[in-house]
């Protein structure tokens, strides 16, 4: 077996184990163990934000937006070379807000284990 081929086997498995404690609902561990420290995360075509500490935040003011989870769906995932995508379909009420359906994709680039670069495709609110 090649190393790329090896490594796109790894990004695999790990873009996978991301994905089931996103459904368990483990997010932050998840952002914890699986985001490097200089991690550019970006939502369609906004700004990036950089850096574990400020996307940490996000990912913890995102959980703490979030009245009830009624349910996650992963609509499926692909590698290539270093990248992965995932679409998911969630059901959510938000905090003072109303049940609303969501669906979006997410697009990872991996370096050494760990996801570097996060972009959600999704139509805008």
């Amino acid at each position: 077996m090649s190393t790329a081929s090896k490594s796109q086997q790894d990004i695999a498995s790990q873009d996978r184990e991301l994905n089931r404690a996103i459904l368990a609902g483990d997010i932050l561990n998840a952002f914890e163990k699986f985001y490097a420290t200089d991690v550019v995360m970006q939502e369609n075509d906004s700004e990036p934000f950089v850096g574990k500490e400020l996307n940490r935040k996000r990912e913890q003011d995102f959980v703490n937006s979030v009245e009830q989870l009624h349910g996650a769906k992963l609509l499926g995932e692909a590698v290539n070379g270093d990248r992965s995508y995932s679409e998911w379909e969630y059901d959510v009420t938000f905090k003072g807000g109303k049940r609303t359906k969501m669906q979006q994709v997410s697009a990872r680039q991996w370096r050494g284990g760990q996801v570097v670069h996060e972009r959600f495709y999704y139509k805008g609110q």
